[in-house]
């Protein structure tokens, strides 16, 4: 039995760069977190409907691994996957929180994509499975490609491999169960103010190390006081980062000298 790890990610920066439609075009750096990561595998099982195995709240049709199958399966029209699902139920052991701003459903429906990739031979391209991924979730492209850190822009689907060292942070993660959609239409509606194109670049340069060092956390993550303004129960954390649209909070976890 082989086991996949999907890792989770922290956005070193998430700054809002315009609009398209009513999604927002974005600048972010993606780094993963080596030290945080469901696990999936494969189960034999009774032939039957797509079964999935594991902690999840949300119905069948609204997860993102079975919409990441759909989309697969209509991409490809692949009987060997079709066949594989009725005979194989996909297990998932979680451990990243749920809405909380790690990429945990996203980095496990690109697992799931990358896993059939690899067992059925499908012969797709990552760039092929970015694309199949982007149509299930924005964060889906960034977990296709592996990278350690990535700048990541549009509105997701544009992911560029960033070439630093890997950081190990401390992550904590308040019991508060926040909407994206519901942060990104607070912003909207009152704190629109995207960065030009000139910072953008200069951010997208800049080591994330740096960054950490640098600038105030409500200045790295555009969407932090939108989050503060809809969850009241959402407090400040001094000296940490927010990733995403949270609730999860981060900070650069310093070697210990003994």
């Amino acid at each position: 039995m082989t086991y996949y790890n999907a890792f989770a990610k922290v956005n070193i920066f998430l700054k809002i760069t315009g609009k398209r439609g009513d999604y927002h075009t974005i600048t972010s750096r993606f780094m993963r977190v080596n030290t945080l990561y469901d696990t999936l595998w494969f189960e034999e099982k009774e032939a039957g409907d797509f079964e999935l195995r594991g902690d999840f709240t949300c119905p069948i049709n609204d997860n993102t691994i079975y919409k990441a199958y759909k989309a697969l399966l209509q991409t490809t029209q692949s009987k060997e996957l079709l066949t594989w699902m009725q005979t194989h139920a996909l297990c998932v052991e979680k451990r990243i929180p749920s809405f909380a701003g790690l990429g945990g459903g996203s980095s496990d429906a690109a697992t799931f994509l990358n896993m059939c990739n690899d067992i059925l031979a499908l012969g797709l391209t990552h760039d092929e499975l970015a694309r199949i991924g982007a149509t299930v979730g924005a964060d889906v492209p960034f977990f296709i490609y592996g990278y350690e850190s990535a700048n990541v822009s549009g509105i997701g689907e544009i992911v560029q491999p960033f070439h630093e060292p890997l950081l190990e942070f401390e992550i904590n993660t308040p019991s508060i169960q926040i909407s994206t959609p519901t942060v990104y239409s607070y912003y909207r509606q009152h704190l629109y103010s995207p960065i030009s194109a000139q910072e953008a670049i200069l951010l997208e340069a800049t080591p994330s190390r740096d960054i950490l060092a640098r600038m105030d956390p409500k200045e790295a993550n555009d969407l932090y006081l939108s989050a503060l303004g809809c969850y009241s129960e959402l407090s400040e954390q001094d000296g940490w980062f927010f990733s995403g649209s949270g609730s999860s909070f981060f900070r650069l976890k310093e070697p210990t000298h003994g």
